[in-house]
């Protein structure tokens, strides 16, 4: 059975997200996607946890179903202590098979945080004592090293993460699910550093509205099932694990070094150049993803060890739309187009991936198709994204660049 995964979403119980990210809004927003398993998230937060007891269905494998679209249990932690003798700041995912199993880590981390005040809790708890202790809970829980390499809240995070896997999780290091490459890095990224070989990578979405589920994503090809799948996750099987679906990495809001309060982004080999100093204050710049892949890298960039499990690039349609038409992603004009599209050609990760050009064009804007096409071909400009500023997708060019086109 072939199907789309997004693992690492947040309910509307968790700071900063939709109140549309509800059992509803979020099975909904899969169906367009294309997406057949999603993580709850959030299963920490007590509402949120009785919400899902009531109204997930067991199907006996370790997954759950709401409105025709399967669930497994999933929540973030943001862990902080100290550890070597600096401040850590560590998020991770964990999951787990069973809603015993759910209430019974839930319960343990609520002796280091206030799991009722945010669905992705703060916890004052090493990463490890936690990953040691939900495995005695379930030796069927795993657990999932959040965006790796965000500079604040990561593993490898350039403010507060560590050097190394082992560093972070000592003995335990190799149960380790996989890691989450996070939307400012790609597999290409992390195939630099050779220490990281022996994890295998996902991608999610981090979704905190239902317009970014899928953002980045899973395909598999195997039994719907929770031992089958965390099987082929940590197994790395590229029989049935497919591909992930990645951002552009340029897009995500840590790709290049900078600071956001003077306006100032740069590539790591200008912020080496000036010290990683910021030049217009003086102080020190957030140093970004790729900086910090760079650091600790010891290949080339392009290298692909073998055996890797291998990535698309997308740009979500509804960018792609309001890129086409010159409208916010957000208005009725956009929406109305890319619920036509869904309506005739399929789901969204369908129409991005598979549909015919020819067949999008016979059915909507040309610019549409085009901007599709473009993206498929990987033939995009990417203003890189830096100190929590997103970067921004060029597909078709400026207003003059199109009227430009039209002339020939």
């Amino acid at each position: 059975m072939k199907f789309f995964a997004d693992l690492h979403i947040h309910s509307k119980y968790s700071r900063a997200t939709s109140s549309q990210m509800d059992l509803e809004g979020i099975s909904e927003m899969a169906k367009l996607k294309g997406i057949k398993l999603m993580g709850t998230g959030d299963f920490t937060h007590p509402i949120w946890f009785a919400t899902l007891k009531e109204n997930i269905s067991t199907i006996g494998n370790g997954l759950f179903m709401f409105n025709n679209i399967y669930f497994i249990l999933t929540c973030e932690v943001s862990n902080i202590y100290v550890k070597n003798g600096k401040l850590r700041k560590i998020h991770n995912i964990i999951i787990t098979p069973s809603l015993d199993s759910a209430e019974k880590v839930a319960d343990f981390l609520s002796r280091y945080g206030k799991t009722e005040s945010d669905g992705r809790p703060i916890l004052s708890l090493d990463s490890d004592r936690m990953f040691e202790r939900i495995m005695e809970i379930d030796e069927r829980n795993y657990l999932i090293a959040a965006h790796v390499w965000t500079p604040w809240f990561s593993l490898f995070g350039s403010k507060s993460g560590f050097d190394s896997i082992e560093e972070c999780f000592g003995e335990h290091s190799q149960k380790i699910l996989a890691l989450e490459t996070g939307l400012s890095s790609d597999p290409e990224m992390n195939w630099m550093w050779s220490k990281i070989d022996n994890f295998t990578l996902v991608s999610n979405s981090d979704a905190h509205s239902p317009a970014n589920i899928g953002r980045e994503a899973n395909c598999f090809d195997c039994e719907m099932d929770y031992d089958t799948i965390t099987h082929v996750i940590k197994e790395g099987d590229t029989d049935k694990f497919l591909f992930t679906i990645e951002f552009f990495p340029e897009e995500g809001k840590y790709h290049f070094d900078g600071h956001r309060r003077c306006d100032i982004s740069m590539h790591p080999n200008e912020a080496k150049s000036k010290e990683n100093i910021c030049p217009r204050c003086g102080r020190p710049l957030t140093i970004g993803v790729l900086h910090r892949v760079m650091e600790l890298s010891d290949r080339d960039f392009g290298y692909k060890p073998e055996g890797k499990i291998p990535f698309k690039r997308v740009v979500p349609l509804i960018e792609i739309i309001a890129s086409a038409v010159e409208h916010g992603k957000g208005t009725k004009t956009v929406e109305r187009k890319y619920r036509e599209l869904i309506s005739r050609l399929g789901t969204e990760f369908e129409i991005l991936l598979d549909v015919e050009y020819e067949d999008i064009k016979k059915v909507t804007d040309g610019s549409i198709a085009d901007g599709i096409l473009k993206v498929r071909k990987g033939e995009v400009e990417v203003k890189a994204g830096y100190d929590g500023v997103f970067g921004d997708v060029s597909i078709l060019g400026s207003k003059e660049e199109k009227e430009q086109l039209e002339l020939f």
